[in-house]
């Protein structure tokens, strides 16, 4: 490991327990900063009201930490937006965003399209299928931000249990994100969930990265806000234990696609061949091919669109 890792281990790696409550509160009032939290949700009618509702009771009504909570529902069929609303949270569906631009499938999408609905200084991002939700995940990795103007974006890092073990969660982030990173940028190598849908970011910054339509938004993001800002400005705050609902191997592989078509891009922004991914099912004549399409594209930086710059300027 870089000895500038190892450096920023012992200096940008916190626990959630190092900035009581009150201290972050108190940062917030000094600084006047605002706080908003995401939660982009495609068919989480089981979770995302538990969590909602969380978040409005320990953060907005018991204190006023969390300034708007937001779901941006990607396109459900179920009734994810219907119990968002019921739990407290401004529902906005994703195609009432930005019209002109048709929106496309893709968690990068949704998080991008959420920086024209929201207002806040500080913008939170938390994955909507969670089980066992803390409010400690939001006052984790807002709590850096508030208190330390150094820092710039903060990543949730956690155990992920999975079929009742310990800390074996995480199957892209070992076999495909972890290498990545620490082979083309070890500046990055010391964070824990790379991948990890928990984290939070000055509207600064946000507004400057382009933005991966699918689920190469994480890696992308981070290697991005490094050249932009420095590895300083990056974070990393412990906030306990993450449960939520486990992909199969086909979608986690999928998955991997588009990360390393992520990486590919800003190691080179070169041309892919193929971009696609063929996957085998076992069918009544044997195993079957299905091919999938690799998610290419990107948004540009929010600060580039005009719609943005018109609702900034109102």
């Amino acid at each position: 490991m870089l000895e500038e890792v190892e450096r920023w281990l012992s200096t940008r790696s916190w626990s959630a327990t190092d900035r009581p409550l009150h201290q972050i509160l108190a940062a917030k009032q000094r600084t006047g900063q605002t706080v908003s939290v995401v939660l982009p949700a495609l068919n989480e009618e089981e979770t995302v009201g538990d969590i909602a509702a969380i978040i409005r009771h320990d953060l907005m009504r018991q204190v006023p930490l969390v300034d708007e909570l937001v779901v941006v529902d990607s396109g459900s069929t179920d009734r994810t937006s219907e119990v968002a609303a019921a739990a407290g949270a401004r529902v906005v569906h994703r195609d009432e965003i930005l019209p002109r631009v048709p929106a496309v499938p893709g968690k990068g999408e949704v998080l991008w399209r959420s920086l024209l609905v929201t207002s806040g200084d500080i913008v939170c991002f938390i994955d909507a299928d969670l089980r066992d939700f803390s409010s400690d995940f939001v006052s984790g990795i807002v709590g850096p931000l508030l208190t330390d103007p150094d820092v710039d974006l903060v990543k949730g890092m956690y155990d992920r249990p999975l079929g009742g073990a310990a800390g074996q969660g995480g199957r892209v982030t070992e076999l495909m994100a972890r290498p990545l990173l620490n082979m083309h940028w070890p500046q990055l190598a010391g964070f824990v969930q790379p991948l990890g849908g928990e984290y939070a970011a000055r509207r600064s910054l946000l507004e400057q990265l382009p933005f991966p339509v699918g689920y190469g938004v994480e890696l992308g993001m981070l290697v991005d806000a490094l050249h932009l800002v420095g590895l300083d400005a990056l974070a990393q705050v412990d906030i306990g234990v993450r449960k939520h609902r486990h992909q199969d191997g086909q979608a986690l592989g999928r998955m991997a696609a588009a990360i390393y078509r992520t990486a590919q891009l800003r190691l080179a922004r070169g041309h892919l061949i193929r971009p696609s991914l063929t996957q085998f099912e076992r069918g009544g004549d044997g195993f079957e091919p299905r091919t999938y399409s690799v998610d290419t594209e990107e948004r540009p930086p929010m600060v580039d669109i005009a719609e943005y710059h018109a609702r900034r300027a109102a």
